[in-house]
């Protein structure tokens, strides 16, 4: 199938399901965006090889309040491109802000996808209850029951079917965590080893439905980002995200990602014996 076959097939699909969702009949939906009810059987029917002018596309997409770049198959999610979505403070114990539920229910939009990760600090789903209510025990933005409880499901989707989950981390950020500097200069070394313990345990048996990769840090860098196949990226910018839904903008952060999966130092296969070499460095570098 041909580019152009593409796009007008992803055109005819999403106009029907603008007409669905706008609970008009074909005629009703016809005279409220202008057209003939022939002109649109036309564009509907599948013998039609044309796309319509440019006028009609924007009053679809106007009346109907539908992306235009979604309608024709640039974008993969309605009017948004893209969007703001602040960390929200929920005192609820043990539930999920409603960030939290947005992105796990992005990991079930994406099944059947690649996932790509870069953490903040080392990955969520791979950390102990202890390490994250170090990490989060002055933070404004959460509270360590919320991400918890994240963490608890970001890892359940990973352990299962038709997962395909890859994350990225500079290899300084592992280093630095066992010697407990930097951040984690006050977080003791029993907490540290028990962490490295989950992570060499862990990666060995998610391997190689989580295949985590480690760059050197002095030859790149990658900010905080999760990519949901092509459908969306977040880009974690600190008490909030930037959510991608572009097409374009969601594959040249995948070209990024895959450049930092090319610059590999550490490679997923390798990784405990790497963290069993931390560990053993944790033990000198006692505080």
């Amino acid at each position: 199938m041909t580019e152009r076959q593409d796009l007008l097939r992803t055109f005819q699909e999403r106009l029907g399901k603008v007409i669905r969702d706008s609970g008009l009949n074909q005629s009703e939906f016809a005279a409220a965006v202008g057209l003939d009810r022939s002109t649109l059987s036309q564009l509907l029917s599948s013998s039609n090889r044309r796309l319509p002018r440019v006028e009609t596309l924007v009053s679809i997409a106007e009346q109907q309040q539908s992306s235009l770049d979604w309608l024709i198959g640039l974008s993969n999610v309605g009017p948004m491109q893209a969007e703001m979505m602040d960390e929200q403070m929920s005192f609820a114990k043990n539930a999920l802000a409603h960030n939290d539920e947005r992105l796990i229910g992005w990991l079930k939009d994406a099944v059947g996808y690649k996932i790509r990760y870069v953490p903040s600090t080392i990955p969520d789903l791979l950390k102990t209850d202890e390490v994250i209510r170090f990490e989060m025990s002055d933070f404004v933005a959460t509270t360590p029951e919320q991400l918890i409880e994240t963490a608890s499901a970001r890892l359940a989707w990973t352990r299962g079917p038709e997962t395909d989950f890859e994350c990225c981390n500079s290899i300084q950020a592992v280093e630095s965590f066992a010697r407990g500097v930097g951040i984690w200069r006050h977080l003791e070394l029993k907490s540290r080893l028990a962490q490295i313990d989950r992570m060499i345990e862990l990666c060995s048996e998610l391997y190689p439905t989580l295949r985590w990769f480690l760059f050197d840090g002095r030859q790149r860098y990658a900010a905080p980002v999760t990519i949901f196949g092509p459908l969306r990226a977040a880009l974690y910018l600190g008490q909030m995200y930037l959510v991608l839904t572009s097409t374009e903008h969601v594959r040249t952060l995948t070209a990024q990602f895959d450049d930092l999966i090319r610059g590999a130092v550490v490679q997923p296969p390798d990784i405990p014996a790497f963290l069993k070499e931390q560990r053993a460095i944790a033990l000198r570098y006692r505080n």
